[in-house]
């Protein structure tokens, strides 16, 4: 985050322990289109596009124009998006700050994906930074995006993601358990749950980038967003677990699973 950033947007980043699952999602989304575009040799190099745009965007219902969008910024329109960003909020604000809220915790990588394909993608500098509490200007609209095309594709068994690998980086879930995820080092294979004190935090985006043998057990790279850190790791490809309901909380229940799931790519077209 930019240290000329509002200073609203400071005291939020530093309220939070980590990114919310939207911002996880559009960040797992925008890498896997740079990827995509760099591998089909749409972009001479790694291009970051705006993961708070896909934020910002995704399961948005716009009404139609009215009108051709202006072309030009206004004076006025900068005043009047300046005195209500100052202006204490009525109440008929905070109720849309509410179904704001409600929104972004159900984006989804696939929701940023149809989005991008849908509106197209501003580059990183283009936008605001991830995380940005400020209201999207309707002025925005002015800035340039770039079109994607493609579609959605999923995977649900760890073969057929193994085929997606084959065309580059795949958009996957991670089953979280702390502290297992904080102590798996560098060259270290991450197979929790282990037994006792462990607790399940929960799915994380994550992008599986490899697939590979250690100490011959077959384990995934993964590149994950945690603790508003990132960083790579080895998930075990073999290891299946299940949990039961913990006082009667049902939410807790996980039938047999593998630690990777739900994969996804954008197979973008030319």
């Amino acid at each position: 985050m930019s240290r000329n950033c509002h200073p609203d947007c400071q005291r939020a980043a530093a309220a939070k322990e980590e990114d919310d699952s939207a911002e996880r999602a559009a960040t797992v989304a925008a890498n896997l289109i740079s990827t995509a575009r760099l591998i089909l040799k749409l972009d001479r190099e790694f291009t970051e596009y705006s993961a708070q745009f896909l934020v910002d965007n995704a399961l948005v219902e716009k009404e139609p124009a009215q009108g051709p969008h202006p072309s030009t910024l206004k004076i006025e329109d900068c005043i009047e998006y300046l005195v209500n960003m100052a202006s204490p909020k009525t109440e008929a604000e905070l109720e849309e700050m509410e179904k704001e809220r409600q929104r972004r915790a159900r984006i989804t990588v696939k929701d940023c994906l149809e989005c991008a394909f849908k509106e197209g993608i501003p580059r990183y500098e283009h936008w605001g930074h991830l995380g940005c509490v400020s209201k999207v200007p309707p002025f925005a609209a002015l800035m340039p995006r770039v079109p994607v095309k493609g579609e959605v594709v999923e995977a649900k068994e760890l073969k057929d993601a193994f085929k997606l690998l084959q065309d580059g980086p795949v958009g996957a879930k991670l089953h979280v358990f702390a502290p297992e995820i904080d102590l798996v080092g560098e060259n270290g294979v991450y197979d929790a749950p282990s037994v006792g004190g462990t607790s399940y935090v929960g799915l994380r985006d994550v992008i599986l980038v490899a697939v590979d043998k250690i100490n011959g057990e077959a384990v995934g790279t993964v590149k994950i967003r945690y603790k508003k850190k990132t960083r790579y790791i080895n998930v075990s490809l073999r290891r299946m677990f299940t949990t039961l309901a913990h006082k009667g909380d049902e939410s807790q229940t996980i039938a047999p699973t593998g630690l990777l799931v739900d994969f996804i790519i954008p197979r973008l077209s030319k």
